[in-house]
C-alpha cells in the first residue's frame, strides 16, 4: 500500500494576491551551501527573477550556510507566492544538477500566512538577526548573503538582538 504524505498547506487561494508569506527552505541533509559570494549571487539570480515574473516583493531575504529565509508579499491580485517558490526551488535545483555542485534542496518547504505588519516586523527582525544567534557575525548588517526588493536595509535598524526600530515600514 503506497503511503500518502499528510496534507500541510493552506488552500491555494489563501495565498494568492496581496498576501504576505514568509518561507523557510533547507538544503538536502543541511548541508552548507551558501558560504561563498558566488553560490549566494547565481541563487540570488534566480530569486529575482522569479519575483519578477511571479509578481512577488521580498520584503527580505536571508540565506544561511544550510537554509534560506524568505518574506513575500503579491503586488497583484493576481500573484501567487505558492507558485513563485516552487519555481525558485525547481530553478535553482535544476541549476545545481546541471552544473553539478553536488547539492539539492529538501523536498520541500515550510510556510506561514502573515496576518498583520506587526507581525511582518517582528519577522523581519528575527531573519535578519539569524547569522548573529548563530555567530556567525556580531551585527546583522556585517551579513553578506541577504537583501529586498522593496527595502534599503541600510537604513533599517534593530537596537537590541531581538528589538526593532520599525521606521522601514512607515
Amino acid at each position: 500500500m503506497k503511503k500518502t504524505e499528510k496534507k500541510h498547506r493552506l488552500d491555494k487561494n489563501n495565498y494568492l494576491g496581496f498576501q504576505s508569506v514568509s518561507f523557510t527552505g533547507c538544503v538536502f541533509d543541511m548541508n552548507n551551501l551558501f558560504i561563498n559570494d558566488m553560490m549566494f549571487e547565481i541563487v540570488q539570480k534566480y530569486l529575482l527573477k522569479e519575483a519578477e515574473y511571479c509578481k512577488i516583493d521580498l520584503i527580505v531575504y536571508l540565506f544561511m550556510p544550510d537554509h534560506f529565509h524568505l518574506i513575500t508579499c503579491g503586488n497583484t491580485p493576481e500573484s501567487d507566492p505558492l507558485d513563485f517558490m516552487k519555481r525558485f526551488k525547481q530553478d535553482t535545483g535544476y541549476w545545481f544538477s546541471q552544473n553539478k555542485i553536488g547539492e539539492k534542496w529538501q523536498k520541500d518547504f515550510y510556510d506561514h500566512i502573515i496576518r498583520s505588519d506587526e507581525d511582518i516586523k517582528n519577522q523581519v527582525c528575527y531573519i535578519l538577526n539569524n547569522p548573529v544567534r548563530k555567530g556567525l557575525v556580531s551585527d546583522w548588517k556585517d551579513y553578506p548573503y541577504k537583501g529586498s526588493t522593496i527595502y534599503d536595509l541600510n537604513h533599517f535598524i534593530i537596537s537590541q538582538p531581538e528589538g526593532c526600530d520599525y521606521r522601514i515600514f512607515n
